[in-house]
């Protein structure tokens, strides 16, 4: 899919969105494309319904995705905007840090990614500054408050460590670029949906 059949397909991609690591140049987009976040976003709220009162805005992680490529999507549902972001994966999904998500982990110590979807709370300041906390819906990421999962940023979420092959790991938290955090707590306001998965 090229620019103009992205934008035609009703989707904004940021700058950031356009980076490309070592892992090649395979873009942003896999067959899935916009369109297939959106469905899988939408079937994912459908799952879960009654349970994510805010269904305008929604978080979707591709971790099928290497880390050195925007791949956590903020989706405006009511006006197709998908805007993409670098996000780091949990060391215990990747332990040789080679930029892949290897597994998923719900085990609490596992330092490990969760799929699954995932509820949005409040904001706190913590060892990262402002983040937000998550609570975990499904059976595979339903430890995510006990194992403290949530939304921060990071210093090894940057363009320049994912042009130089990898960033960095987290403990199984979305850590985000520290410049960037911000805009995602905030328009990912409580009440909201993150899916984890891996395309």
């Amino acid at each position: 899919m090229n620019r103009r059949q992205f934008l035609t397909a009703g989707a904004a991609v940021t700058a950031g969105a356009l980076l490309v690591g070592r892992a090649g140049a395979e873009g942003l987009l896999k067959p899935t494309g916009p369109q297939g976040l959106i469905a899988r976003a939408n079937a994912a709220l459908d799952a879960h319904r009654g349970q994510v009162p805010n269904r305008d805005i929604v978080g979707v992680a591709d971790f099928g995705r290497h880390n050195s490529l925007p791949r956590f999507h903020l989706i405006d549902l009511h006006n197709g905007r998908l805007d993409s972001f670098l996000v780091a994966h949990g060391r215990g999904s990747d332990p040789a840090h080679t930029g892949w998500l290897q597994h998923f982990s719900n085990l609490p110590g596992s330092e490990a990614s969760s799929e699954g979807v995932y509820l949005t709370k409040d904001i706190y300041f913590g060892a990262h500054g402002r983040s937000r906390r998550l609570a975990g819906l499904d059976p595979q990421n339903n430890q995510a408050e006990p194992r403290g999962i949530v939304v921060h940023g990071a210093w090894y979420v940057n363009p320049e460590l994912a042009a130089k092959g990898a960033i960095g790991r987290s403990e199984g938290c979305f850590a985000f670029q520290q410049e960037q955090v911000g805009q995602i707590i905030d328009r990912l306001g409580a009440g909201r949906m993150i899916l984890a998965m891996k395309t």
